[in-house]
């Protein structure tokens, strides 16, 4: 048994941004964030490769890499097939989390909302699953009777959103405001009822606010409008959610820790860089001749000629290559001796395209093996930060443009940024202030040394504190 202390509070708000809550003079309207920081140590919270809610939350709660894992985003190749394609779930995490490590030593934790927790896995507490569980019909819940109780604390309970790339905003915006308050309705009941060492919460609201809204409210934007209708949405729901998260503070001791913390970041999105259209531009990916051409058009396997094709590209917040690789892929071309210096030729290649107008935009290409641990399951050959993520990957046709000015998956104004944020207070961290180099990794070992327990040796980062 672990030596009972206070308790360990674990705030996540996916995506949450540190130069609109950390370093903005509106920031100061945070009442109860800026009094946690005062009170302990914050700072910026480097987040995974790729800076994505999945893997990254999982990441978070097991100190390991998205190698480490085999998870390189929402979807994963399954085998060195065309389609072999599956979604990452709970079930694809084989590392145990820190609320694992903790119920093996008697410590009950309070799993809600956090992602990639569906479907729901045995722990010594209770979980309900958050992003990717289908909807709140579904068994979410462990145990199966803490669904019950969870929809008689906030019977408008919802998982997330139903569609934060849409065009209606002020509807989106009302979803946004319910979800979140629905969502701390839940976690105030089961902080108060439930006998728990180690709480976990994540609230998906900043993410889906900053996707729908960035552009009316960030002045480096290309469609920004001052004093428009939505200017200050993003402050205003900040202050909101700081509301929200003082109603969980009065639930807590000064004996209690309270950390915090975002899985990524948030920042402008310039553009979108057509990776599909770009391959075919060089010669590396051919369609079938009967493809549609159609700017929109999925490029899928269906319509890829594999017989002719070298490479093609997946798109999202960051761009995934894989290559066709003679005796690996059923029509692979690219004889095995040339894998590494075809890979090096894209990177580079990838690395050198400008903007539309052939200025430097400083696109960062890296190799699986290089940036991770252990590379398990079957990552992408090259993984692409477009501009350093002031890029989207776009991965549909585009008419033969490479680049583009509008979502091609629907309206959405941010990119996902590198640097995520924590603010943490309690025991021991008084008074020390900001906290430079601080990753995601840190969360799980700092939580296990509150507790008075070892960080096992293959994790990889080190406690705060």
């Amino acid at each position: 048994m672990a030596r009972r202390r206070g308790r360990f509070l674990v705030l996540g708000l996916d995506c949450a941004t540190p130069q609109l809550i950390l370093d903005s003079p509106a920031g100061d309207d945070l009442k109860h964030i800026r009094s946690l920081m005062g009170r302990g140590c914050y700072g910026r919270l480097t987040s995974s490769i790729p800076a994505i809610t999945c893997p990254a939350w999982m990441c978070m709660a097991t100190s390991k890499d998205p190698g480490t894992l085999g998870l390189y985003g929402f979807r994963n190749r399954k085998d060195y097939s065309y389609t072999g394609l599956g979604i990452g779930t709970s079930l694809s995490v084989k590392e145990p989390t820190v609320w694992d490590l903790l119920g093996l030593r008697g410590l009950k934790s309070l799993v809600m909302a956090v992602p990639m927790t569906f479907p729901p896995k045995r722990l010594n507490g209770w979980l309900c699953s958050g992003f990717l569980a289908p909807d709140t019909n579904a068994d979410f819940c462990y145990p199966k009777s803490f669904r019950d109780e969870l929809l008689a604390a906030a019977p408008n309970y919802q998982v997330d959103v139903r569609d934060f790339r849409t065009d209606d905003k002020q509807s989106l915006l009302q979803q946004i405001y319910d979800m979140t308050a629905e969502h701390f309705r839940a976690f105030r009941h089961m902080m108060k009822t439930k006998d728990w060492d180690f709480m976990q919460v994540v609230e998906m609201g900043p993410d889906r606010l900053y996707h729908a809204f960035w552009r009316y409210c960030s002045p480096d934007h290309r469609l920004y409008e001052p004093d428009g209708v939505f200017s200050s949405v993003i402050a205003d729901y900040h202050r909101f959610l700081d509301g929200e998260i003082g109603s969980l503070l009065e639930l807590t001791s000064d004996e209690d820790a309270i950390l915090v913390c975002s899985d990524h970041g948030a920042k402008t999105m310039v553009g979108g860089i057509a990776v599909n259209e770009w391959l075919i531009q060089r010669g590396y990916l051919a369609l079938k001749p009967d493809a549609p051409r159609e700017a929109g058009t999925k490029v899928s396997p269906e319509i890829i000629d594999f017989a002719r094709t070298r490479a093609w590209g997946d798109g999202g917040y960051y761009g995934r290559i894989m290559l066709n690789v003679e005796g690996r892929e059923p029509e692979g071309l690219i004889p095995p001796e040339e894998y590494e210096s075809f890979r090096d030729r894209i990177k580079g290649e990838l690395e050198a395209l400008g903007d539309d107008q052939g200025r430097p935009i400083g696109t960062r290409v890296f190799k699986p093996e290089e940036i991770y641990r252990q590379v398990n399951n079957i990552p992408p050959d090259l993984i692409t930060y477009f501009g350093d993520l002031d890029w989207r990957s776009a991965g549909t046709l585009t008419g033969g443009r490479l680049h583009i000015f509008e979502n091609d998956t629907g309206p959405d104004d941010a990119n996902h940024a590198q640097e995520g944020l924590f603010v943490l207070a309690g025991p021991g961290s008084e008074g020390r202030g900001e906290v430079r180099g601080a990753t995601l990794y840190d969360v799980a070992p700092t939580v296990l040394r509150h507790f008075g327990l070892p960080v096992p040796k293959d994790m990889i980062g080190e406690p705060l504190l």
